[in-house]
């Protein structure tokens, strides 16, 4: 057993409860980590034999760029059902999304949610 990780994932979307983080966007930062076994892959040194990560990224940022979502919680669902729906050898997937900079009336470096499966 083992982790894939891929870590700040940068996206401009326009996800957001408020009507102006729709019509402006932000910066979202996405982490993904893949629990899967790694002993295959590491013996063989095939990448049909491991989780493909470049199709996992491809995932997410079609989610991303998709649909404007009110929350993160709805982004994190989404990413979680499209990485189980296309893709097989995945034990466990733990999604972390950031907004960069919200708007809430002060300065914040991010806000976020982390969502496993």
């Amino acid at each position: 057993m083992g982790k894939i990780v891929i870590e700040e994932m940068e996206f401009y979307a326009f996800h957001g409860h408020y009507q102006e983080e729709q019509i402006v966007g932000n910066r979202f930062l996405v982490d993904l980590e893949l629990e899967t076994n790694l002993k295959t892959p590491a013996e063989s040194d095939r990448l049909e034999h491991a989780v493909n990560y470049q199709l996992a990224y491809q995932l997410i940022k079609k989610e991303m760029r998709r649909k404007k979502s009110n929350l993160l919680e709805n982004i994190g669902k989404r990413i979680l059902d499209a990485l189980y729906d296309e893709m097989d050898g995945i034990n466990k997937a733990t999604v972390r999304i950031r907004k960069m900079y919200p708007p809430m009336g002060g300065p914040i470096k991010s806000v976020g949610v982390t969502m496993s499966r």
